[in-house]
């Protein structure tokens, strides 16, 4: 019950200290994002992966999620150069992927959660919640086929 409680704290504060997100059933996980300009550089990413349509599908899948200021905090010249290299662009993006929707009230401290690019990010519950190391932000952000916990930096896999 306490990591509920503590669960719900992080994810009331990350409401206030994150972009803006309203819960739409009625729009998927790609509509969301393209509708917050703070997601504008994750878009692009997608769109050239060629992961919209499948962002788009039924799933349900959850999405960590980084914003614009995640990935202006890479060195300068990754984005652009992983925009040309789109097979490590996708792995990348795979990896902030997880099948099925997993709300904030199910993680547990120590975790392994399984990716869409077959590798696992680790969850960390405390006074804040992480995966691989990345700041949850704001969490359960609810779309018609999953969920997006936005996240304050790019995780990489291995």
């Amino acid at each position: 019950m306490m990591m509920k409680s503590t669960l719900s704290a992080v994810a009331m504060a990350a409401v206030f200290a994150a972009p803006a997100f309203a819960d739409n059933h009625d729009m998927d996980i790609v509509d969301i994002a393209a509708g917050n300009e703070a997601f504008s550089t994750l878009v692009a990413a997608v769109t050239a992966a060629g992961l919209v349509d499948t962002l788009k599908g039924d799933g349900p899948f959850t999405v960590f999620a980084p914003t614009d200021d995640a990935f202006a905090a890479l060195p300068e010249g990754t984005v652009e150069a992983l925009l040309d290299d789109i097979p490590t662009l996708t792995a990348i993006l795979t990896y902030h992927v997880v099948p099925g929707a997993v709300m904030s009230g199910d993680l547990a401290d120590g975790m392994m959660a399984g990716t869409v690019n077959g590798q696992s990010v680790t969850i960390g519950v405390g006074d804040t919640v992480t995966v691989d190391g990345a700041t949850v932000i704001q969490a359960d952000i609810e779309a018609s086929n999953g969920v997006i916990h936005v996240i304050d930096s790019v995780i990489l896999p291995e």
